[in-house]
């Protein structure tokens, strides 16, 4: 038996799943060397990268049919959505006939734009309907926790996205949220009669 999990998990960008600030530390314009996987580089050669264990935690999520947004207060929108086009995740581990896949496909949401998250998560929930308490949120800035007052369970990221941070998040969400099993009175019956 698989444990649960959220329906929504979403992310933050700059110090989260990327060692910068795209608003700050980027010029653009970005580019890909090649095929390169989860590497570009900006003007001045600056690397934007995925820290280590996001790509197995992207493909993870979206194994698990959960749905993946991501929530940045950047000031530079159109740069973070450029750098999610332009890198490149590998095939899942151990997938000898995948392909690389832009990282944007991973993501079914973006809310990326200035100001509190409390509206970033607010627009989430109208788009797809998901309770906030079925939201885990991972991000680096303490003062994000804010969006814990609508139902949301956050996870504070502090050396970078990793499967540890990962897990550590999915254990928290669970504690707050234990499975409730429902059964289905229809399907028991039909079992008991075959």
């Amino acid at each position: 038996m698989t444990s649960r999990l959220p329906r929504l998990v979403a992310f933050d960008l700059d110090y989260t799943l990327w060692d910068l600030w795209i608003d700050t530390h980027v010029t653009p314009p970005l580019k890909r060397q090649g095929q390169a996987i989860n590497s570009i580089r900006d003007k001045h050669g600056e690397e934007v990268a995925f820290y280590h264990d996001v790509p197995e935690i992207l493909h993870r999520l979206r194994a698990a049919e959960v749905v993946v947004a991501a929530c940045s207060r950047t000031h530079a929108p159109k740069l973070a959505r450029q750098a999610l086009s332009l890198l490149l995740i590998p095939p899942q581990a151990g997938d000898r006939h995948g392909s690389q896949r832009p990282a944007i496909g991973f993501f079914d949401h973006l809310e990326i734009y200035p100001g509190s998250k409390i509206p970033h998560f607010q627009s989430l929930h109208k788009k797809t309907g998901i309770p906030y308490s079925e939201i885990l949120f991972f991000d680096d800035e303490r003062r994000n926790a804010e969006v814990e007052s609508l139902g949301v369970t956050f996870c504070l990221v502090q050396r970078g996205m990793d499967d540890r941070t990962f897990e550590k998040g999915l254990a928290e969400w669970r504690r707050r949220h234990p499975v409730e099993v429902v059964e289905d009175a229809s399907a028991t019956v039909a079992a008991d009669g075959e």
